[in-house]
């Protein structure tokens, strides 16, 4: 079985987000995505009201299952025995960062491969970042989220 995992903060998921996991889900048996801790960032939702957002907004995926995590990745890929990391890339920038962590997730562990998904164009502008910013100007964020996600950040904000 070809289990993938696809970390990230998700604080919130976007439609980004889900357009990579519905297009991993196509491509591997099993997708677990993973609600990682960023200790740099202040996130909007706690970890278990992303998870939830997560599991709404994955529901039609049978075969994608949301958990989260604190501490290596590469640890947490042995304790899952995925060998398989799913990384979203938006542009060039994204790249860069990213083929750097693989690296080091490969020197970490070389039985782990890292597969690179392209965001669609609808979705390369799109960041959670962005999307907590045109909400907390009452923007309309109703093209980069969900229903349900709109619905929780408008409650969270008092919007």
């Amino acid at each position: 079985m070809k289990i993938a995992v696809y970390p990230g903060s998700f604080d919130p998921v976007t439609k980004g987000h889900l357009d990579i996991i519905e297009r991993a889900s196509k491509l591997f048996d099993h997708v677990i995505v993973t609600v990682m801790f960023n200790q740099s960032k202040s996130p909007m939702f706690s970890p278990d009201e992303r998870m939830d957002l997560l599991k709404k907004t994955t529901v039609h995926l049978p075969n994608v299952s949301v958990d989260k995590h604190m501490g290596l990745l590469i640890d947490y890929l042995k304790v899952k025995e995925a060998r398989i990391l799913v990384k979203g890339l938006r542009a060039i920038s994204d790249f860069e960062s990213e083929f750097q962590m693989a690296s080091v997730n490969q020197k970490l562990c070389k039985e782990i491969e890292t597969v690179f998904i392209m965001t669609r164009t609808e979705y390369m502008y799109l960041s959670s970042s962005i999307v907590k910013e045109v909400a907390s100007f009452d923007g309309d964020i109703s093209d980069f989220v969900t229903e349900e996600v709109k619905d929780a950040i408008f409650q969270k904000i008092g919007g």
